[in-house]
């Protein structure tokens, strides 16, 4: 479920409405954003199935005139270290200047009869400010099959520090555009800081 707009009190209400500790997550939010006036937010929980146990995932997008915040909480089970399940907060406060890329991919059924204004079944945002990068390696070669030279290793490093997935089917269409809305007002306020 992910809901967006741009009020603080439209802020809480979304949290509240996602469901998933709600106070413990704007406590973390809100103490984030302190006095700055919201811009934009974006709140996506996420049920996933790791073996034989269901985990829930609340992620809150913040968009401030001069920041966007990141707040993740997980819920944990009981383990050897602690007997009741607990849940873990994190927030992140990033300059809009750092952010170096906002990624919005889009997967459209039917590309050929694609119109305009059409929602994507399914979007994919990724931002990048640095503090999280990918590193893909393979053995590098000259082209040619009879090569038996060692050429080194080639590679790719690609910013992956927040990557959020919202799918029509899984989440609904409102989500989709409420995403679309969010990386767009975002993208823009980057634009902006970087000048």
């Amino acid at each position: 479920m992910a809901k967006t707009g741009t009020t603080s009190q439209g802020l809480r209400e979304a949290i509240e409405r996602s469901g998933y500790y709600p106070a413990l997550v704007a406590d973390a939010v809100e103490a984030a954003v302190g006095r700055e006036a919201v811009a934009s937010y974006l709140v996506h929980q996420e049920t996933t199935f790791d073996s034989n146990e269901v985990r829930r995932h609340a992620t809150v997008l913040v968009l401030t005139g001069t920041r966007f915040i990141v707040s993740h909480t997980d819920e944990q089970s009981a383990d050897s270290t602690a007997p009741a399940p607990y849940a873990t907060t994190s927030t992140e406060s990033v300059k809009l200047d750092r952010i170096s890329s906002v990624v919005l991919s889009r997967v459209v059924s039917d590309p050929q009869s694609y119109k305009p204004g059409t929602l994507p079944r399914e979007v994919v945002l990724t931002i990048g400010w640095g503090a999280v990068s990918r590193i893909d390696m393979e053995p590098a070669n000259c082209g040619d099959p009879n090569c038996e030279a060692d050429h080194g290793y080639t590679g790719s490093t690609t910013a992956d520090d927040l990557s959020l997935r919202i799918s029509e089917a899984g989440d609904g269409p409102e989500t989709v555009r409420q995403t679309l809305e969010f990386a767009q007002a975002l993208s823009e306020a980057t634009a902006v800081a970087g000048k």
